[in-house]
């Protein structure tokens, strides 16, 4: 299939992902008046939480909430479509030269454009421990920033066993009243062993045999930690580094570079491997940043980056 640049059908963009990343980008581009379809499958990677937080203006709001007042805005502009359905594949519209434009096919209908930004999100592994699942979004959290606050004047446990568990106890040790790392029966690099000690951050290496609910003495949502010698942790939160994974097939489909982390390579501006196609918030990660930044703002930047370096990719094609 080859693109007609006169071709009605054919959009200026498609963001494929509702998310803060995506939303972002197709505001961005619907106020520089370009055509933009905003393909929003109805998940999410925030599902679990009941809260967002360290956003200005939203901190403690649903995000059900922060996302209908974004459907409202971008409402205000006939340049943008927010369309429900779940794409399942991304392609060139010639194989030969990607950058003349991209089809997504959805469970409802085909769409094309001349430019394509991935917002699709990652998909959060977590740690084998029983009962963790359940607290991941509530009292166990992946973000210092997002989560960390709302732990204070606790005890929180940090889950692992690998580097970043000396710098996640760093971050929080400033929240928590007290630090315990549970490495699940992980080894400690001796350089991290260091570190913690230095910081009088408490090491239990036992497996964990389970983690589950609590109340704390002031009714406070907790958990506990029950290890496998018996030894029970009550704990006002549990900071884990989830494995990512892309939560949708479109990267491998193109043929997109991946960093160690698991996530899209890109440069500052969002831009990926292969011409004409853009990838912001969870999913995508600059050189720029030791470990990809999963943040609300930080995805409503990247999408906002993204967009604009789309509409600068676009004025480039009228020259």
């Amino acid at each position: 299939m080859t693109s007609d640049a006169n071709d009605p059908t054919l959009h200026d963009a498609i963001v494929v992902g509702a998310g803060p990343a995506g939303l972002q980008a197709a505001l961005t581009l619907g106020r520089t008046h370009r055509d933009v379809v905003l393909l929003d499958s109805g998940r999410y990677r925030n599902d679990p939480t009941d809260a967002m937080h360290n956003v200005l203006g939203f901190d403690g709001t649903p995000p059900a909430e922060f996302r209908a007042v974004a459907h409202r805005t971008l409402a205000a502009y006939d340049t943008v479509e927010l369309r429900r359905a779940t794409a399942h594949e991304v392609a060139p519209l010639d194989p030969a030269s990607p950058a003349a434009g991209f089809v997504v096919r959805t469970d409802g209908g085909d769409v094309t454009a001349r430019r394509l930004l991935l917002a699709t999100g990652v998909r959060d592994e977590l740690p084998s421990v029983p009962g963790l699942a359940e607290l991941f979004g509530t009292v166990a959290a992946h973000c210092p920033y997002c989560h960390g606050h709302e732990f204070s004047g606790t005890t929180v446990g940090v889950l692992g066993s690998a580097p970043h568990v000396a710098r996640v106890a760093l971050l929080m040790e400033r929240i928590a009243t007290r630090l315990v790392v549970l490495t699940d029966g992980g080894e400690l690099d001796p350089e991290v062993r260091d570190v913690l000690a230095d910081h009088d951050v408490d090491v239990r290496p036992e497996k964990v045999l389970r983690l589950e609910a609590a109340t704390s003495p002031g009714g406070r949502a907790g958990a506990r930690a029950v290890l496998v010698d018996g030894d029970t942790l009550d704990l006002g939160g549990i900071m884990v580094a989830p494995t990512l994974h892309q939560a949708a097939p479109f990267a491998a489909q193109l043929g997109l570079d991946l960093r160690e982390s698991g996530c899209v390579g890109v440069d500052p501006m969002g831009r990926t491997s292969l011409a004409g196609v853009f990838a912001a918030g969870d999913l995508a990660h600059t050189a720029d940043f030791p470990m990809p930044l999963s943040s609300v703002t930080a995805a409503m930047a990247a999408g906002q980056m993204a967009a604009a370096a789309i509409d600068g990719d676009l004025l480039g094609l009228a020259h």
